[in-house]
């Protein structure tokens, strides 16, 4: 007859003493909180070096909004344009669109959560960017000869924030719906041609600086995305199993 083998306590104890691999859940927190920290250093980074005016920095804004509102002020239908986008990529002029596109979004795919997931952080963000202006405080370009003026700080710009905000958010809504290469490349250009065309409207106004409308891109697109890193491992009600994800 064989001896029967007991299994030593040392493995057990070994076993049961090593940490545990981190779970889905855990690493999709654990990415969201190091995209929003990274995303936190780097304006902080810039916000810092605006305000110890870091003369490199400063001479690229200043000359980029002298010749930016020279351009502008010479050429009357440019001008007008970029007066008209200004007025149409306003925060509160955006939101009446983009909650049709969310609301669109739900009703087709009846999502709710992924609905407001993106109306909440859109909401969110344009707080925060609002929030930021009061802790910075940075005065807005002062010109010779204005071709716009423009209320309130200007670190980090409004404008260029919530459009890349916006945008961002409402591409990673309907991500899962472009089933094809095509059309997600298309709406990652189309995100990136309103972000990037906001920001440099609001350069050759001469209301912002370069560092301004740098830095709201920045916050725009890293909130958006660790919120949605975060919205992740919210549980998904069991109507909407079946659904997008």
């Amino acid at each position: 007859m064989r001896p029967t083998l007991h299994r030593g306590p040392g493995r057990d104890q070994r076993t049961a003493g090593a940490p545990r691999k981190p779970t889905g859940r855990a690493r999709r927190l654990l990415r969201a909180a190091l995209t929003g920290v990274a995303t936190g250093v780097a304006l902080i980074a810039i916000a810092l070096l605006v305000r110890e005016q870091w003369p490199p920095l400063l001479q690229l804004d200043e000359r980029a909004v002298t010749e930016g509102a020279a351009i502008a002020a010479q050429n009357p239908e440019l001008l007008r344009a970029l007066i008209l986008w200004q007025w149409a990529f306003l925060a509160i002029h955006l939101l009446v669109p983009v909650a049709a596109i969310c609301l669109a979004y739900w009703w087709r795919t009846g999502n709710t959560t992924r609905t407001w997931w993106a109306i909440s952080t859109i909401l969110t963000a344009w707080g925060l960017s609002n929030l930021l202006k009061e802790v910075v405080r940075r005065a807005r370009p002062v010109l010779d000869q204005p071709v716009e003026s423009a209320a309130g700080y200007s670190f980090p710009s409004g404008h260029a924030a919530n459009t890349a905000a916006m945008t961002t958010a409402l591409v990673v809504l309907v991500w899962p719906s472009l089933r094809s290469r095509a059309l997600r490349a298309t709406a990652i250009a189309g995100a990136a041609v309103l972000t990037v065309a906001t920001a440099v409207d609001r350069v050759m106004l001469g209301v912002h600086y370069p560092s301004d409308v740098v830095a709201g891109i920045l916050f725009g697109v890293g909130f958006v995305l660790a919120s949605y890193l975060a919205y992740r491992h919210w549980p998904t009600p069991r109507p909407e199993s079946g659904k997008e994800s």
